[in-house]
């Protein structure tokens, strides 16, 4: 249905995207450690500190992501200043994305997810917890007027918007109505990936909820096929919104157009899948570029699946590149189902 050579082109036409990344940056946090013996204080293991390893997630996975496809790439955002807040700004510039658009508040926690990883050398490494160091809920005054203005100033010729919303507050209503604004002006496209408050970004081009949080919307448990459409155009009538891409797992995706069919995706690759940690930022990413380059929205979706397919098979937080996606595409062609 989405023959290879036309996903490529599409995939070629990434890197004349400009995308703005609005919403919460966040560090996630790897420590590993070597199975050493049971504890005498209590029925735990015990785990001999091996390494530590950070990597960009949240908003800054979704703008990792994005550059990674070959997109110009602005994140706006809050960081605390601290050393967490530390190491997604020096791994953001490692990376060679733009940091104009981030603005450091003192005495406000940068997000960090800290995943205890244990495994030896010659094992699979499984995480056995994960512990969240979380800011409070909502911006300052201050910072989330100096959000809007470096919204204004950096973001006035973007293709797209992408919000990330991880609940802690960067993308407040008078954020996302500046978006809103900025993007009806030029003509611009708006995504968003929101945990916790999907209803309130009404207006959206395209949101990309996974089934569990469809369900949580609309207060309806997802059976089957005919149910995600229901309640998949219920979702797409709330937010005044295009498109809907459903993230449905080991089962795929499905995409929900607002002037037209629902399409069932299914998973690109291996169901044997390595760690879905970040997978949701990957998806975003790739569906959004590819709709502000002008791809139709099945072949967006398309792209995004595979996307998604990829970055499921790596360990941690991780990204595509476009080489692994052409490979990727060349290997097999869409086989999706209209309904």
């Amino acid at each position: 249905m989405f023959p290879a050579k036309r996903l490529l082109k599409s995939l070629a036409r990434l890197g004349g995207v400009k995308v703005v990344v609005v919403g919460d940056l966040i560090a996630d946090e790897y420590l590993y450690g070597k199975p050493a013996r049971i504890s005498r204080e209590a029925p735990v293991l015990i785990l001999k500190f091996t390494g530590r390893q950070v990597k960009l997630g949240g908003a800054a996975n979704a703008a990792h992501n994005a550059h990674a496809l070959g997109a110009a790439t602005l994140p706006i955002g809050t960081l605390g200043t601290d050393a967490a807040g530390d190491d997604v700004l020096q791994l953001l510039g490692e990376a060679g994305i733009s940091t104009e658009g981030l603005l450091r508040v003192p005495e406000r926690l940068t997000p960090v997810k800290t995943r205890l990883m244990a495994g030896g050398s010659q094992s699979t490494r499984h995480q056995v917890v994960r512990l969240d160091r979380e800011p409070d809920s909502g911006l300052p005054m201050e910072a989330e007027a100096e959000i809007i203005a470096r919204l204004q100033r950096l973001g006035a010729d973007a293709d797209a918007f992408l919000i990330s919303d991880y609940g802690y507050g960067t993308a407040s209503p008078r954020v996302f109505d500046t978006v809103l604004a900025l993007s009806r002006a030029r003509g611009s496209i708006v995504t968003v990936d929101s945990r916790y408050d999907l209803a309130r970004f009404r207006g959206v081009t395209a949101a990309t909820p996974n089934e569990p949080e469809v369900e949580a919307l609309v207060g309806e448990e997802i059976g089957d096929e005919p149910s995600i459409e229901k309640t998949g155009r219920t979702v797409l009538e709330r937010l005044d919104a295009r498109f809907l891409l459903v993230t449905r797992g080991s089962r795929g995706m499905a995409l929900l157009e607002r002037e037209g069919p629902v399409t069932f995706m299914p998973i690109h690759g291996s169901d044997e899948i390595a760690d879905v940690t970040g997978a949701g930022d990957t998806v975003i990413s790739a569906f959004t570029l590819a709709l502000a380059a002008g791809a139709p929205p099945g072949e967006a979706a398309w792209l995004a699946n595979v996307a998604g397919g990829v970055v499921v098979m790596k360990r941690g937080t991780a990204t595509v590149s476009p080489r692994e996606l052409a490979d990727s595409l060349s290997s097999s062609d869409g086989a999706a189902r209209q309904h």
